[in-house]
């Protein structure tokens, strides 16, 4: 059956940003990327508190 599959926005954490090359405009980033080749992605902080910070606060 026809149908538009695939193109929808997914949010992955607990990613690394490992290097960042200014001079050629790249990201190398430690996890898996959700999309195809080519496909944009937006790099953003978390809003979680990561568990070891959380169990500290208490």
């Amino acid at each position: 059956m026809p149908g538009h599959m695939g193109q929808v926005r997914r949010t992955v954490q607990n990613l690394q940003v490992v290097q960042v090359r200014e001079a050629e405009n790249i990201l190398l980033i430690k996890g898996a990327i959700p999309g195809a080749k080519g496909d944009y992605v937006i790099i953003r902080e978390s809003k979680k508190i990561p568990k070891q910070a959380a169990a500290a606060k208490k």
